[in-house]
């Protein structure tokens, strides 16, 4: 019987694309790693929002900064250029209605490298000296996109949209846990938080010293390089890096056995 495949995403993302590596006649577990919630209280988001038209580019960390954001945006304003790091954000920003065919959306040249640097490397920065730029994520997250648009002249704004944090330990995730790590899965890991989380976890059941060893021996698929990186730092030696987007992630799934 083939390895069960583990999908950590947050649950929205994760669904689907359980659903297509079922398709695959692999087992699958849907884990997701990073919960996803709405704001306390989102005035500042709505009030920002609000004054859309006045940026002239708006850059979405991810999927769920889009979808935390159109919740309060009812039409996106001509001449406004969106910047997205993956197909996956791409695909969000259609089912809100912005494609190519109806506005500028800027991303990486190759969507096989889908990350804050790739993006930063197709944007003309020098462009944005002196314009307003708006960067719409998490909480919390890396600082390297803002830096970026401030050295190239840019007056930034930082906005939150949602939350996210990791699962607190429970005693049904416990037994689930103890239950993945006792044959080797193919762990799809799109999150260096996520994987921090994860181990922070298996520390936490009994025997944690040699739960953490099994989690090591997992085999992890990992869609950038920084996140393999991550993975190497923690112990992790078995990595598949596939590259951005849920077909390379499935070509590679497809390809062990």
């Amino acid at each position: 019987m083939p390895a069960t495949v583990v999908i950590t995403r947050p649950l929205a993302q994760a669904q689907p694309l359980a659903a297509r590596v079922a398709a695959l006649g692999r087992p699958v577990e849907v884990l997701p790693l990073l919960e996803i919630a709405p704001l306390a209280d989102s005035t500042l988001l709505q009030s920002t929002l609000a004054g859309l038209a006045g940026y002239a580019l708006v850059a979405f960390v991810s999927p769920n900064a889009i979808d935390a954001a159109f919740a309060h945006i009812s039409a996106w304003p001509k001449g406004v250029t969106a910047a997205v790091v993956g197909e996956g954000s791409r695909a969000a920003l259609a089912a809100h209605g912005v494609t190519d065919a109806n506005a500028h959306i800027a991303s990486p040249a190759n969507p096989a490298h889908a990350d804050t640097e790739h993006l930063l490397q197709a944007l003309d920065l020098n462009a944005l000296r002196g314009a307003r730029v708006l960067i719409v994520r998490g909480e919390s997250g890396r600082e390297l996109m803002g830096d970026a648009f401030r050295a190239a002249g840019a007056d930034v704004t930082v906005v939150a949209a949602y939350r996210r944090s990791t699962p607190a330990m429970t005693p049904a995730l416990g037994a689930t846990l103890e239950r993945l790590l006792a044959h080797p899965a193919d762990w799809v890991i799109t999150s260096s938080e996520a994987l921090r989380g994860l181990l922070q976890l298996a520390a936490q059941l009994p025997g944690g010293a040699s739960a953490v060893v099994k989690l090591q021996q997992q085999h992890l698929i990992v869609p950038h390089a920084r996140i393999a990186q991550t993975a190497n730092g923690l112990g992790f030696h078995s990595i598949t890096q596939t590259g951005s987007g849920d077909e390379r992630l499935l070509a590679a799934l497809q390809s062990r056995p």
